[in-house]
């Protein structure tokens, strides 16, 4: 019996029906001589911090051993991975079928995760059995069919495995012990907060903890822009000033900052004939926009909705399984493959059946046009999000879900429509002595614009870039028949948004100075995945680390305290981009695992003994009441410290300073321990 396993069911399910159901079972499908059978993704997940600490560490109220400082660094010898709770039953099930399989295929997605996560059953279960290597980049059926036809073996991809684990590996050494270290380094400053340190929740933080205190630094610069309105004939239009390299009263960005010469440059503008000195007429084509990788979505749904990262690949999430309207969504590509574009018709007909509203969009789409977007090269483990061939209910969507449904409809459709074409006109005007530039453009094609009620203008020169200018040539007289001094002032960079921040966390590379590790960090696609920035946005907002004041996500007292108390390369993504240049050769063949991670477990300890020096206090943390030197314990006869109660803050208790050795309590009466309290209860 040949066995398949798949990443996920859908991609099984795609798989079965080329070979062709014959039978289905619990957890699996049988085609024939073939059984199919699937992952809810890693299946497996690396032992707690408890099970490599020693046995008789004390615990905590919740059975959960203390944290404590003469257990770190926590760096296993032998690494343990335990089966995830809610997947043991499907694990018994594929364990069951690898014991009667002749062969195995590897079915998981065509990247690094994809590859580990079923070795690594492979490897749980101790397979025997020759495993080959399915690789395709989408779930089509003439997709499918071409990587069955072109199975491989599965050791040509041991680097793909080996570079996950040893990214997993080490994500874990950095989360667990930096998390644990820098935590009881606050409580030593008496702050009581979680300290999470991540190779990329942190890095995250420190992005938008920068650019808010860049916008708080900022101080807006004033400066004076001149606009004319000019006359050619009969027909007017309006031209903005270029300073001359010389020109008096600029600053050192070439902002022209002195009112006085502005004034007296509007004053000797009024009623000054002027002169073309250049008129350039081009012809432009925009093609159509790519489909949505879901940073894109995101980005999109947060601008126009307002909606949180992790809202959207939920809905998303929802239009793929429960409604079956749109392919997956936990993708990073924005392209199609090219197989697909023979199913633009049938796709078109179930967008028609699904949304009468857009039949007049779908009768004008020509499915033979084949955009860019399709293109094999591009296409990276997962394609762009696009609708589906499947007739479902548009009126069992949401709101919310109805809206990012919309979008990816509307980038789809826009697919067929022709390129937007028209004409592009620069001309440059001289007046008294004074540059004056103006551009405009015509429309000549709609094309793929009629699909959108506000299509993004990319083409613009600035807010006149839309006038329509009159026919000139070089050497035209005209008339400034008038002028006007326009006050401006500089403005402070943007505060992020969910979508701009996954847009950043994607691009962080323009964060990151160092040539090198900018270009490492450009070919790794940026910080986190896809699917994992929108919970790593989610985390840092329910730590309140981050909140959200409107669309804008700004960061909290706690958040940039957090920031401060860490060490910059911690806290930077050039991390990730050692961390890459390393694992790069790790999946090419030339680098080893074990080694990779002995050297960030040295790397690792370094942190760590620099956390145990000394203590913090975190701003915006709880403080830990200080240690009574006058109410003790009156069973240990440690100091008594004194807490406000959790349910009603207005009320107090006291607990021994000795806590989790000591665990005695007392009530609070008039600020003061109650010890008839202690001995009632004892007795």
């Amino acid at each position: 019996m040949r066995l398949f396993i798949a990443e996920k069911p859908s991609v099984a399910k795609a798989i079965a029906e080329e070979l062709g159901v014959t039978k289905k079972g619990n957890g699996f499908i049988e085609c024939g001589s073939d059984t199919v059978t699937w992952c809810f993704g890693h299946m497996l997940e690396q032992a707690e911090p408890d099970e490599y600490t020693a046995a008789d560490a004390p615990r905590g109220v919740n059975g959960k051993k203390i944290w404590r400082v003469e257990d770190l660094p926590i760096i296993p010898d032998e690494w343990i991975m335990r089966p995830k709770a809610d997947a043991e039953s499907q694990i018994a099930t594929i364990g069951k079928l690898i014991e009667k399989a002749s062969e195995v295929v590897n079915a998981g997605d065509p990247d690094r995760e994809g590859q580990l996560l079923v070795d690594e059953l492979l490897d749980h279960f101790f397979c025997k059995a020759p495993v080959r290597r399915y690789w395709a980049s989408a779930q089509d059926a003439v997709s499918v069919r071409r990587s069955l036809a072109a199975l491989a073996d599965n050791a040509k991809y041991k680097g793909f495995a080996d570079a996950a684990k040893a990214r997993g590996r080490v994500d874990w050494l950095i989360g667990m012990n930096l998390t644990r270290a820098y935590t009881l380094r606050a409580q030593r400053g008496g702050s009581r907060v979680t300290v999470t340190v991540g190779r990329v929740q942190t890095p995250t933080l420190a992005l938008v903890v920068a650019r808010d205190r860049e916008i708080d630094a900022f101080k807006p610069t004033p400066f004076h822009t001149i606009r004319a309105g000019l006359q050619h004939g009969s027909a007017a239009f309006l031209a903005l000033w270029r300073a001359n390299e010389d020109q008096a009263g600029l600053d050192s960005e070439g902002r022209l900052v002195d009112t006085k010469i502005a004034d007296e440059l509007v004053k000797s503008l009024q009623g000054q004939p002027g002169t073309v000195s250049a008129y350039v007429q081009t012809p432009e084509k925009t093609a159509q926009p790519l489909s949505f990788s879901l940073t894109d979505l995101t980005l999109m749904a947060s601008n126009r909705f307002g909606y949180a990262a992790s809202d959207v690949l939920e809905i998303c999430q929802s239009l793929y399984e429960k409604h079956k309207l749109t392919s997956y969504p936990r993708t990073d590509c924005a392209y199609l493959p090219e197989a697909q574009h023979a199913d633009a018709a049938a796709v078109l007909a179930a967008v028609k059946a699904v949304n009468p509203h857009l039949g007049q969009l779908v009768d004008g789409a020509d499915p033979k046009i084949k955009s860019r977007v399709w293109n094999d090269s591009k296409v990276t483990a997962h394609h762009g999000i696009i609708p589906t061939s499947h007739v479902g209910n548009a009126s069992a969507l949401s709101e919310a879900e109805s809206n990012v449904y919309g979008l990816i409809l509307h980038a789809y459709i826009a697919q067929f429509y022709p390129l937007h074409e028209y004409l592009k006109t620069t001309v440059e005007i001289e007046v008294a002595g004074e540059m004056f530039t103006a551009s405009g453009k015509v429309v000549t094609k709609p094309g793929w614009h009629a699909v959108f009620a506000d299509p993004e203008d990319d083409e613009g020169d600035g807010d006149d870039a839309s006038q329509v200018l009159p026919k000139m040539a070089k050497g035209d007289a005209l008339m400034c028949v008038a002028a006007k001094r326009m006050d401006s002032k500089t403005k402070a960079p943007a505060h992020f948004t969910e979508g701009t921040l996954m847009k950043a966390m994607e691009n962080i590379q323009k964060f990151v100075p160092d040539p090198e590790q900018k270009k490492i960090l450009r070919e790794s696609d940026g910080i986190g995945t896809s699917a994992t920035r929108p919970p790593t946005i989610a985390e840092l907002k329910e730590r309140e680390f981050l909140t959200l004041k409107g669309k804008k996500l700004i960061s909290t007292p706690l958040g940039r305290s957090i920031i401060d108390a860490l060490p910059d390369l911690v806290k930077s993504a050039a991390l990730t981009a050692v961390y890459e240049r390393s694992l790069g050769s790790i999946e090419a063949g030339q680098g080893n695992v074990d080694e990779f991670v002995r050297q960030q477990a040295e790397f690792i300890r370094k942190q760590v003994a620099q956390a145990n020096t000394g203590k913090v206090v975190i701003a915006g943390a709880a403080q830990t009441p200080i240690v009574s030197e006058v109410h003790k314990c009156m069973s240990c006869a440690k100091g008594l410290r004194r807490w406000p109660d959790k349910k009603n803050p207005k009320r107090f208790y006291w607990s021994c300073s000795g806590y989790p050795n000591c665990k005695e309590t007392y009530v609070d009466v008039a600020g003061k321990p109650h010890y008839a309290s202690a001995q009632k209860k004892a007795g």
